[in-house]
């Protein structure tokens, strides 16, 4: 517990920092944006303030999620986090079709763009969004933080192509490439939201978690010794990086005290190749069979009787 709490608040305060540093730079944007008549970099102010508020989201999430579990929560908020992550996704797909309205109305009316602003503002944005992405990665396992790991991403790779669009503008006079560019960035953001949209949809669905196979963990826990099947696997994520098992074990008559070390071994093995230490395991000795969602033992005569 003192080892989550650590990282919790290490998590907090490079939000924190993010937070301070991303609310600077979308005032540079918007000043910079109506200065340069720039719709690129009102459409990077847009971007970013759906970041400040993704980091203002995850940072919330944080301070919930280090809430200990109680009477009502006995998970405590471990979803808080992945509900800030589902929002901040929502957010930007919001944004990119603003963006998307914005620069058809400007290609249809194109208007003077000052490349130099720009080239400028960009550059700074290009170090700002590095950097935070940079703070973020360390714990990119956590989809909240992913979630605003992507939003900078996303961002450093829109600057870079506003530069770009900045000298094509001051080369070419063409200033229709201020509006393509807006809508490349508009794909981008759409592009970084459906990941996170899906992968939170499955943890709020109590899906199988990202990247891990049912069968694969049917069969290692098949492989203990001691074991003679498993069934009626679940396997579900209740935070982003808490996964919790339950399932029925068939194993020989045998005492308690031998079964102890069944069930010491399957926790150990879940813990070292998938993460999972929240388990419910029932050990069974008979056949058993699924009625209406439930495990049941089978009645022996009616087991011979189907052979």
């Amino acid at each position: 517990m003192h080892g989550n709490h650590g990282h919790g608040e290490r998590t907090a305060r490079v939000l924190r920092v993010s937070l301070v540093i991303t609310g600077a730079y979308v005032a540079l944007l918007v000043i910079a944006g109506i200065r340069a008549d720039s719709l690129a970099l009102l459409s990077e102010a847009g971007h970013n303030l759906s970041d400040l508020l993704a980091l203002l989201l995850s940072l919330v999430a944080v301070y919930l999620e280090a809430r200990p579990p109680s009477a009502t929560k006995t998970y405590g908020y471990r979803r808080a986090g992945v509900l800030a992550a589902l929002v901040n996704a929502v957010s930007l797909v919001a944004v990119s079709f603003f963006i998307f309205y914005a620069a058809f109305k400007r290609l249809q009316t194109p208007q003077h763009v000052h490349g130099g602003w720009m080239i400028g503002v960009a550059a700074v944005g290009v170090v700002m969004n590095a950097a935070i992405a940079l703070l973020l990665y360390r714990f990119g396992r956590d989809v909240n933080i992913r979630s605003v790991f992507l939003h900078e991403i996303g961002d450093t790779l829109s600057t870079l192509a506003v530069m770009v669009g900045g000298w094509a503008i001051m080369a070419t006079s063409q200033y229709w490439i201020d509006s393509a560019l807006s809508v490349g960035i508009g794909a981008l953001i759409l592009w970084s939201a459906f990941g996170i949209v899906r992968e939170t949809l499955n943890i709020l669905l109590e899906g199988t978690p990202r990247g891990m196979k049912l069968e694969r963990v049917a069969a290692v826990i098949r492989q203990i010794d001691g074991v003679n099947d498993v069934h009626d696997l679940h396997v579900w994520s209740i935070g982003s990086e808490t996964h919790a098992l339950s399932c029925h074990i068939s194993i020989a008559d045998i005492p308690p005290s031998v079964s102890e070390r069944i069930l010491r071994d399957v926790k150990q093995r879940l813990h070292r190749e998938f993460h999972i230490d929240h388990t419910t395991i029932q050990f069974e000795h008979v056949d058993c069979e699924v009625a209406h969602g439930c495990v049941v033992p089978v009645n022996e005569e009616h087991h011979h009787s189907s052979q």
